[in-house]
């Protein structure tokens, strides 16, 4: 049964969601504010998250950037009000997986749920593998061939975005907000500093990188062409 965590201060709105997927055999929490929802993300794993944008505390969209920060890989739902593009971008590049714009109907936020969480089962996975690279999240082992990989804890936190994300591409300001998070010396050239020291444990000699840059746009991770096939 999927555990979900609503995030909504309207509490009749939060009664209505909770109500329908608790007939859809979801197990529901709900709390009214962003700190109530940091707490119980402390201590509860989700399977989703339902997370209005403007809640008490924190906005829904601080709430999804600091659960991706800890590393949180649940699916995150936003629900808004803002039906302007660049907000539903801002929202989706949190972290959020998808939005739904208000007012919905229950069966679009139902039908919106199974899709999120039939790619999740997909695409969730202890154990990711591009080539012959090997990331196991549970423990933090990354392998390169049969060879295990000695890696700084922000070199790893790097890879592993990469890795989940493939073949999308990243500015440097994007990756700094998702993988150093309130890490506030950082910059944009603290990205590319790691990303240069990643480089040279991950890639193969005589092969294109596996982080191909993409000049005055961002970064992009990609197995090269003669790597293996994933199993």
């Amino acid at each position: 049964m999927p555990k979900v965590l609503i995030v909504e201060d309207d509490v009749r709105l939060a009664s209505v969601i909770d109500d329908w997927l608790t007939g859809e055999s979801y197990a529901v929490d709900h709390v009214a504010s962003g700190p109530a929802a940091m707490e119980r993300l402390k201590s509860t794993q989700y399977d989703v998250l339902i997370l209005d944008w403007q809640v008490p505390g924190m906005t829904g969209l601080e709430v999804c950037k600091q659960y991706r920060a800890n590393g949180g890989a649940g699916v995150v739902l936003m629900l808004t009000g803002k039906k302007e593009i660049a907000n539903k971008e801002e929202g989706l590049d949190s972290g959020a997986d998808d939005y739904v714009t208000k007012p919905f109907h229950m069966r679009e936020l139902s039908a919106r749920l199974r899709a999120l969480m039939r790619r999740s089962r997909e695409i969730k996975t202890n154990v990711i593998k591009i080539g012959d690279l090997e990331l196991d999240s549970v423990s933090h082992v990354v392998t390169k061939g049969d060879k295990q990989l000695s890696l700084m804890p922000r070199e790893y936190a790097l890879l592993e975005f990469f890795m989940r994300n493939p073949g999308k591409v990243f500015s440097a300001d994007t990756i700094l907000d998702k993988v150093w998070s309130n890490y506030s010396e950082a910059s944009p050239d603290t990205v590319r500093v790691h990303i240069t020291k990643l480089r040279s444990k991950i890639d193969t000699d005589g092969e294109e990188s596996l982080i191909k840059t993409l000049h005055r746009v961002g970064y992009k991770f990609e197995k090269s062409a003669s790597a293996p096939e994933q199993d």
